[in-house]
């Protein structure tokens, strides 16, 4: 009689141990996932930059993270592929409980689906900072890391509102990336659009399109913009690679005449930050923290 009782117990522990499933807001609509996952891979740098701060360890990580602040977060993890190529057998011999993907990784959420449900939390559309805030809510449900995400959602929002008010009234700006000798310009509908949208700083190019990706630009372009801020963007320094930075390419006759340039507003954005984990909470914030400084350093 003894044994069937503990067989009875063990299951109803068993049992016990699953969550109820919840509905997290993903890029492909809403899907249901059991809450409480133990053992997860994230093939998204943005993903794991909000994990890491609601103290959420990963199972399973990409190899190269190009973020250094990530990097304890990801220390003990398996190595289960690239960004832009999974590793499907150390995917398999970790045997996750749920996989996150998204943005760069999206592409592979059907393949890695066969060994995990798996979610693309690709951070996207005209408001990605509302998407962005969207995600820090869900994996606090996901993860039972609800009052670690309200704390951070506070305190983000009361950096949010002192960055505006400190932006209030200085000019204009506008965002750049270069890569090496190539520059891109960014508005209020691009990728980077945010820094205009939210925190209510005019385009110094109200003209520029709606492409996401940016639009490629000469140095003539934005001595004609003439902003009053340049926010720059250094695409080789976030990848890691070598090539021509930032300062040399805009450091010309053209952009050295703009208001920006003269009254040392040129600000070097955490490229790796901004560029490869976008929508990260810690990203965000720690882009904040760069503005905050410059505007506070301008009066």
């Amino acid at each position: 009689m003894l044994k069937p009782l503990i067989t009875l117990v063990a299951l109803a522990c068993s049992t016990a141990a699953f969550a109820d499933p919840i509905e997290v807001r993903t890029y492909r609509g809403q899907q249901q996932v059991e809450a409480l996952p133990q053992k997860i891979a994230v093939f998204d740098v943005a993903a794991l930059d909000t994990l890491a701060a609601l103290g959420v360890k990963p199972a399973g990580v990409i190899g190269n993270l190009y973020v250094d602040y990530l990097d304890e977060v990801a220390q003990g993890a398996e190595i289960v592929g690239s960004l832009f190529e999974p590793d499907f057998e150390s995917i398999n011999a970790l045997a996750p409980d749920l996989i996150l993907a998204g943005g760069r990784s999206s592409t592979q959420v059907e393949a890695l689906a066969e060994f995990a449900p798996t979610l693309d939390m690709t951070i996207y559309g005209d408001d990605l900072m509302a998407v962005a805030l969207q995600r820090l809510e869900d994996y606090g449900r996901l993860f039972g890391k609800e009052a670690e995400a309200t704390v951070l959602l506070d305190n983000f929002q009361a950096k949010l509102e002192q960055t505006k008010s400190l932006a209030r009234g200085k000019g204009s700006a506008l965002i750049v990336m270069t890569n090496g000798p190539k520059i891109s310009a960014f508005g209020a509908n691009g990728r980077f659009g945010w820094l205009h949208t939210t925190l209510q700083v005019p385009q110094a190019a109200a003209d520029l399109g709606l492409n996401a990706h940016g639009e490629a630009v000469s140095a003539e372009f934005i001595r004609d913009a003439n902003p009053d801020y340049l926010f720059v963007v250094d695409r080789l320094s976030a990848i890691g690679q070598g090539g021509a930075d930032a300062k040399a390419t805009l450091d010309n006759d053209l952009v050295r005449q703009t208001t920006a340039w003269q009254k040392g507003q040129v600000i070097y954005l955490d490229a790796a930050s901004l560029y490869i984990a976008g929508g990260g909470i810690q990203s965000m914030n720690r882009v904040l923290d760069q503005l905050i400084a410059t505007f506070e350093a301008n009066g």
